[in-house]
């Protein structure tokens, strides 16, 4: 963890989610989305117009002590420990930096807008039990995130809890069971390695998108529909050319609602003329100049109801260098 009490991507990844062909047109209708819980274990309600994003635990906070325990010595010594460290706060996880940039996002919006229900809603979506729950509550309100929902499945998946909550993105560190949430229609992202030394901001919501994969989808070739994990900067690149991860199945677009909900909230600001100081900011990676592909880009993105803050047209490996220079929390790539 660094001095400014920002963790590094060393700690904090990013999130690399597939990205469908955009429609013609952005939907304008949202579905209804009321209160929901599980009946396993559940804590407030939804708002009716927030944008929920589930998390797991393990993607939260870092629990490889607390893991290296479970898988030596099992589930009971695990649950154990938990027990008696229950007063004593786990590290920061993966997702950390990008909970804190979302109740940014919400803080503003009620400063714009008192009252207004159009905001992120975090879940704590894990299979861990419920005993363990108490450590974990006690964490997030020793750091003050504001999550009053969770789930607790006590070993079973989670993943069939998603719709429940009425979940618009799940993150999670497993890969298998953003694969899983993915093949249900449900908008999901794994967090990966870019750079050991950069920081995420806590102050501001940073969404990159891969413009040359973006404009693949409206070509004549056959898109790959991967998402990827890149575990270094070098890998990026490579990975460009040969791609890895689940897929999700053909049609179903998991990522679109989210993409429009997000551009809905970016137009709430737009529309009090903070376009300059908005708490959401986006950015498009593209090589070469600013050709007609790049004009392609924008607008394939704007159908999705998103506008673009930054447009970067660079060569080669200069790419890492900019993601460096960006540190975002999310990257769309197809």
């Amino acid at each position: 963890m660094s001095d400014t009490g920002l963790y590094s991507l060393d700690d904090m990844d990013i999130c690399s989610v597939p990205v469908p062909a955009p429609p013609e047109r952005a939907s304008a209708t949202r579905r209804s989305r009321g209160s929901s819980g599980s009946t396993k274990s559940t804590s407030g309600n939804k708002l009716p117009n927030a944008i929920t994003i589930a998390v797991s635990s393990r993607t939260l906070f870092n629990m490889a002590e607390e893991r290296a325990i479970y898988e030596t010595d099992g589930l009971e010594s695990y649950v154990k420990f938990q027990q008696e460290h229950e007063n004593e706060p786990l590290k920061k996880g993966l997702a950390f930096a990008l909970m804190k940039a979302l109740e940014a996002v919400n803080l503003r919006l009620h400063e714009l807008y008192p009252g207004s229900d159009e905001v992120f809603d975090v879940v704590l979506m894990t299979n861990n039990h419920a005993q363990v729950g108490v450590r974990l509550i006690n964490s997030i309100n020793h750091y003050g995130l504001s999550i009053d929902r969770f789930c607790l499945t006590g070993g079973t998946s989670p993943i069939s809890y998603l719709k429940a909550y009425q979940t618009n993105l799940y993150l999670s560190s497993d890969p298998v069971k953003v694969a899983k949430a993915l093949s249900e229609g449900i908008a999901a992202a794994t967090l990966c390695h870019l750079d050991k030394d950069a920081q995420l901001s806590e102050q501001q919501l940073r969404v990159a998108f891969d413009g040359d994969s973006f404009v693949t989808q409206e070509s004549n070739e056959k898109p790959s529909k991967n998402y990827l994990m890149v575990d270094s900067p070098s890998d990026y690149e490579s990975m460009q050319q040969t791609g890895r991860g689940g897929a999700p199945e053909p049609g179903k677009e998991p990522i679109k609602e989210f993409l429009e909900l997000l551009g809905g909230v970016q137009r709430k600001f737009f529309d009090k003329n903070e376009r300059l100081k908005c708490p959401i900011r986006t950015y498009l990676l593209m090589l070469g100049g600013p050709s007609s592909k790049g004009a392609t880009a924008l607008q394939n993105i704007r159908k999705w109801g998103l506008e673009i803050d930054e447009a970067l047209f660079h060569v080669g490996s200069m790419k890492n260098s900019l993601l460096k220079k960006i540190r975002p929390h999310i990257l769309f790539h197809v």
